[in-house]
């Protein structure tokens, strides 16, 4: 064997190596995501098998009737903690306060349940476009930069109207309402005012349809026939129907407000 070692004689792993070194074989992506789903089957099947006593609707019944117990017991402490808890989800903008508005409607009835959330729905919001405008300012900009110009456009040519059409047709989602409103020059009560008139009539829809749900105490006892009750479907009737139509007959009433004010030459509020 010759003393002059050649390229071919070199191992490709020693320094210097005119080869490279082979690369570890990545774990395929496909592989990995049957294993988190293996996984997450496993989790909720244990979950269910663990919790599945718990879940029971006679189980949930018995939890209702100790809420509406404890209610009668305490209503102003109750209703207290419920309003602290709807101003923290919409004050953080965080999501869920459509399903809550309609449990509180379902566990508080029509007529407490619809100021609790309309008015914890608007300090919710002023809290957040207050957020918006004294911590988060640069982050919102930041955020929102694409559609600020005509935002900032809109408002000073409409002025609160516009926030106005906004809350009663969600055109704009509601924590992006709230965190623009913060880099315009309004008002902190107007915006309030505004915004709790604006989203009064659907709140009330939402807490009505709420308040339609049958009791489980009712259900667990009656089973689908608490539900097809001649008046209770007929309110559960009325509230989808509202609900569905409710946005159109806004877009609709609002659109037609606006022309009429066009033609007249109002100027922004």
């Amino acid at each position: 064997m010759s003393g002059d070692s050649t390229g071919q004689d070199r191992c490709p792993t020693e320094p210097g190596s005119e080869f490279p070194s082979a690369p570890a074989t990545p774990v395929p992506r496909l592989v990995t995501k049957r294993l988190v789903a293996l996984l997450a089957i496993v989790a909720i099947g244990g979950a269910a098998w663990w919790l599945g006593p718990q879940m029971s609707l006679a189980r949930w019944a018995e939890r209702e009737q100790a809420f509406r117990l404890l209610f009668e017991a305490s209503p102003l402490a109750m209703v207290v903690v419920a309003a602290v808890v709807y101003v923290a989800i919409t004050g953080a903008s965080l999501p869920g306060a459509a399903p809550l508005t309609l449990v509180y409607g379902w566990l508080f009835g029509f007529w407490i349940a619809l100021p609790l959330v309309s008015c914890s729905s608007t300090a919710g919001a002023t809290l957040a476009m207050l957020a918006s405008r004294w911590l988060f300012h640069d982050a919102v900009e930041r955020r929102f930069a694409g559609r600020l110009a005509g935002f900032r456009a809109a408002v000073a040519r409409e002025g609160p109207f516009y926030l106005f059409t906004l809350r009663l047709i969600p055109a704009v989602p509601f924590f992006a309402v709230n965190a623009l409103m913060g880099l315009v020059p309004i008002r902190a009560r107007t915006f309030w005012w505004v915004s709790q008139l604006g989203m009064a009539p659907g709140t009330a829809l939402y807490v009505y349809a709420g308040s339609s749900v049958p009791s489980l105490r009712r259900l667990a006892d009656e089973g689908l026939a608490a539900v097809f009750a001649p008046g209770q479907l007929a309110r559960l009737t009325v509230a989808l129907v509202l609900l569905g139509l409710f946005p159109w007959l806004a877009r609709a009433g609002v659109t037609r407000f606006a022309k009429r004010r066009s033609a007249a030459g109002t100027p922004p509020v």
